[in-house]
């Protein structure tokens, strides 16, 4: 009794400790890569070629005095934060690395349903921070993700049908012979650039636009709440690059390399989002929306009927019209 509730303790924490050091150390490498492509040295002080420096952030910010405007609400306003980070967190549970922390069989849906959550944390963070800035942040920024969450479940819906099965195990036992990546790929390319959206990540970073918002939904928090919330985006941002490697370009199950394969191609989706940061100005608000709405949501549902279409096709069954 004790060996399994040592258990049930356990691997949660085996989970989420490497998911926190992966963290750490992209923002690491962000300010390098980011540093070479401007023609600047990024962090190289603390530590040998600046690889404290991380450390030396989380202890700088954990240690602040906590600062609270006097109008917040007291209670949203200290627990968003920790939400923000426990959604991020729970969103790895159903991800096989090779094995997942739970079995599910709708875990597609788990999945999407946990990432939809995390609208309120940062809805309810800008709203209990009692000012105006802060609420046209969360404002923007839960438009921005509910709008893209559109697209990024029509393309799931589209995979679901390919693969016939809601499971992680099913979208990799479906790609052993050939990635879903290849026959599939404008549905790939609009998933990835709907991830760097839903994670509020350049050139997609309205919520921050410094001409008028600072910085959005989190302008009014300091040292560990704000800690928590860039802990937050960070696992996001790995979270789905390791989704989008299991949709669309997944390793073989079967390989004593999978976990080596799955690290390497998600590290791959990630540079590239630094790399858009590097390479790309902000959008304007009505052209990230323009580019949803008018797009991406005529493209996806137009492929999501084809692939429906398909099997109907192959089984011989004649069309209602």
């Amino acid at each position: 009794m004790m060996f399994e509730l040592m258990k049930h303790l356990l691997n949660p924490l085996m989970l989420s400790i490497p998911v926190l050091m992966a963290v750490a150390f992209l923002t690491l490498l962000e300010r390098k890569l980011l540093g070479y492509m401007q023609l600047r040295k990024g962090p190289n002080v603390v530590g040998p070629h600046g690889l404290l420096q991380p450390v030396a952030d989380g202890i700088k910010l954990f240690i602040k005095e906590p600062v609270r405007t006097t109008t917040a609400t007291s209670l949203p306003f200290i627990m968003m934060p920790a939400l923000a980070l426990l959604l991020a967190l729970l969103t790895w549970v159903p991800l096989p690395m090779p094995k997942p922390l739970l079995d599910l069989n709708l875990g597609l849906l788990v999945l999407l349903a946990i990432s939809s959550l995390s609208v309120y944390s940062i809805l309810w963070s800008g709203w209990a921070s009692n000012s105006k800035y802060a609420l046209i942040g969360a404002l923007r920024a839960v438009a921005q993700t509910i709008s893209y969450e559109v697209t990024l479940s029509i393309i799931l819906l589209s995979l679901i049908l390919l693969t016939g099965g809601f499971t992680m195990q099913m979208l990799l036992t479906t790609q052993e012979p050939i990635w879903l990546g290849t026959c599939t790929w404008p549905l790939m390319m609009m998933w990835y650039v709907s991830t760097i959206a839903e994670t509020n990540r350049a050139p997609f970073d309205l919520t921050e636009g410094e001409s008028e918002l600072v910085s959005g939904f989190n302008v009014e928090y300091a040292a560990g709440p704000f800690a928590l919330f860039f802990l937050a985006e960070y696992a996001n941002i790995i979270m789905m690059n390791t989704l989008s490697v299991i949709l669309f370009l997944s390793p073989d199950s079967t390989s004593e390399f999978f976990t080596l394969n799955l690290m390497m191609k998600t590290l791959l989706l990630t540079l590239g989002f630094l790399w858009a940061r590097a390479s790309y100005p902000r959008f304007r608000y009505d052209q990230l929306m323009h580019l949803l709405w008018k797009n991406f949501l005529p493209i996806t549902l137009a492929l999501c009927l084809w692939h429906i279409s398909i099997p109907i096709a192959l089984a011989g069954i004649p069309p209602l019209i």
